[in-house]
């Protein structure tokens, strides 16, 4: 009998970056096109600036992130890579509740949205250093 240690262990081993990307972005798209809908039925498209970012940022931006992972599976199984799907899905999803609240009147929202960005960012410039570093690796090997 396997411990719920070891059955934890051996999901995140299986877990790649690229099925967490694709899983997050599916989930994402669904979410922003209800969202849309719903602004379309409402006739109220004030959080369409926040509706714009999900659809950026959580399904256009994590499926991209997704094929790179999906194309180079040294990378793809790494906790590195792991680290910065799961913060870019975390940081869209805090970003769009921070645009949502400036764009519907609460100044609260403008903190939230900032932190949320600062960490996009960051987690942009991670995702850069992985692919760099991708290409640093296949230059020395030959590929």
């Amino acid at each position: 009998m396997t411990s719920w240690r070891s059955d934890l262990a051996r999901r995140e081993i299986a877990m790649k970056a690229s099925s967490l990307s694709f899983q997050a972005a599916v989930l994402l798209g669904v979410v922003g096109m209800l969202w849309g809908i719903v602004m379309a039925a409402s006739g109220d498209h004030g959080t369409m600036p926040a509706h714009a970012h999900l659809n950026l940022l959580g399904w256009v931006s994590l499926f991209l992130f997704g094929i790179f992972y999906h194309l180079h599976p040294a990378i793809d199984r790494s906790r590195l890579a792991r680290v910065q799907s799961g913060i870019w899905i975390v940081a869209t999803a805090v970003l769009t509740v921070g645009v949502a609240l400036v764009h519907t009147g609460r100044p609260i929202g403008d903190p939230i949205a900032a932190v949320a960005s600062l960490a996009i960012i960051a987690d942009m410039l991670l995702f850069g250093w992985l692919v760099l570093r991708r290409e640093r690796i296949g230059k020395v090997a030959g590929a």
